[in-house]
């Protein structure tokens, strides 16, 4: 009996901190087991052997930042029969769109000594700004189990089953008092996407939305709160702008606190 072809999978990383390949990585005994079912055909953190294309799953990190990654992306997305996005970065244009919100020449001009040689877009955006997606994985770095069921998933051709709930959901199952009810702590937990386990509220701060927004966020009605419990407008506008600042939802919300 002919064996069955395993699905070729690859890894790319654009502009990142790499912070999710080694979220695959720390997979560990998991891992062994992705490797039983998926040929892993292109992942430069893991190994050296690259295999040529085409790949039935291309998993890619980070955003686009310069022209020659504008081109590469859509290399890999021919290449690809199936591309999932990884990450803050990958999803929303992660930490480093912050540079959107001004002239990244300013900030070429004070860090590089020679700044004629940096070639680089004014914008960092996600990859869906340049090709089409076929799943979006959000965190800031994913969490590994979302990232087995997504893949499990697609090679099984089922939906994945990642519930689009609020980091709210997860203190409430932790049974977390809730710090902005309890201490008036800005938190942006109720407009953001589950998947941390609650990890800041555990330790008694204030959601930082790694996970980007969630379905339907009411982002106006959460920074009229914040109004309410006293902060400023440049306390609410530095909330929403920090991982998932160029989400869409995040980005229009810290934009109406400008002054």
């Amino acid at each position: 009996m002919a064996k069955t072809k395993k699905p070729k999978l690859a890894v790319w990383k654009f502009a990142s901190c790499d912070g999710c390949q080694l979220s695959l990585l720390d997979c560990e005994d998991e891992l062994l087991e992705v490797a039983d079912i998926v040929e892993i055909a292109n992942f430069p953190e893991a190994s050296r052997e690259i295999k040529a294309g085409p790949y039935d799953i291309s998993l890619v990190e980070g955003s686009i930042t310069t022209p020659h990654d504008a081109e590469r992306i859509h290399k890999i997305r021919r290449q690809s029969k199936i591309l999932i996005t990884i990450g803050a970065c990958a999803t929303a244009g992660g930490i480093q769109a912050l540079r959107n919100f001004k002239d990244v020449r300013e900030f070429i001009n004070l860090v590089y000594a020679n700044p004629k040689f940096i070639s680089t877009l004014q914008h960092s955006t996600p990859i869906s700004h340049h090709v089409y997606v076929d799943y979006e994985l959000r965190g800031c770095p994913i969490n590994k189990y979302q990232l087995l069921e997504v893949l499990n998933a697609f090679i099984n051709h089922r939906k994945p089953n990642i519930p689009n709930t609020s980091v709210c959901i997860e203190c409430k199952r932790k049974g977390i008092v809730c710090v902005m009810v309890a201490e008036g702590k800005v938190c942006l937990g109720p407009v953001t996407h589950a998947g941390c386990n609650a990890l800041c509220p555990s330790y008694n701060r204030g959601c930082f939305g790694c996970y980007g927004p969630k379905e339907s966020p009411n982002t106006s009605s959460l920074a009229n709160q914040f109004e309410e419990m006293g902060a400023g407008n440049s306390e609410i506008l530095r909330s929403f702008r920090n991982f998932n600042a160029y989400a869409d939802a995040f980005r229009k919300e810290s934009e109406a606190y400008e002054k």
